[in-house]
């Protein structure tokens, strides 16, 4: 079965499908994994290997699916990874109160989960204000930098035109480093 089979019959609730879809999704979610491993410090304690077991724990755990193809079905990975990386630094914050807040660049925020898990939480908390006022354009950010997935993918993803895409990421890249250099100017 290829893969969007396997998200079809994994959107049934058939759960030999969903841990069928992780086995053929492996190698893509290792990519995935690895490409997000790489943003953090050498001696982070999360490996690429354990991002993806936690990321097919959750899919694993859901009844339903709700994606329709595979870009869709990164997008997701990209998020559940993000949300695993935020819940991590969040408990590194509990850990490590304080610090010097600094000025922020969208391409700097990853590198924060473990280093800066202030930094971190604000790109997680700007990206959650940015999916209420334009959900399409978070959709994007998530899709194309946390998921890496070509402007073409994205755009069938989200049934809308390669243009439209460039536009939404281009637009979406301003507003979330406006809001965060806003934000650690204002003192977080």
């Amino acid at each position: 079965m290829d893969l969007s089979e396997l998200l079809q019959h994994a959107k049934s609730g058939d759960s030999a499908a969903r841990a069928e879809l992780v086995r053929v999704a492996y190698d893509d979610l290792r990519k995935l994994a690895k490409k997000q491993m790489q943003e953090e410090r050498l001696d982070h304690t999360l490996t690429a290997t354990a991002l993806v077991h936690e990321v097919s724990a959750r899919l694993l755990e859901q009844s339903q699916v709700h994606f329709h193809g595979r870009g869709e079905f990164m997008a997701y990975a990209a998020t559940a990874m993000r949300n695993v990386l935020i819940s991590y630094a969040r408990a590194k914050r509990s850990d490590k109160r304080g610090g010097q807040a600094q000025k922020l660049q969208l391409q700097e925020a990853c590198l924060a989960a473990e280093e800066q898990p202030r930094e971190f939480l604000e790109l997680n908390d700007a990206l959650d204000r940015l999916m209420q006022i334009d959900p399409r354009r978070a959709q994007v950010v998530e899709m194309r930098y946390f998921a890496g997935l070509a402007i073409e993918e994205i755009a069938t993803a989200l049934e809308t035109s390669p243009a439209t895409v460039k536009r939404d990421w281009s637009v979406a890249k301003l507003w979330l480093a406006r809001e965060l250099n806003q934000g650690f100017v204002n003192g977080g």
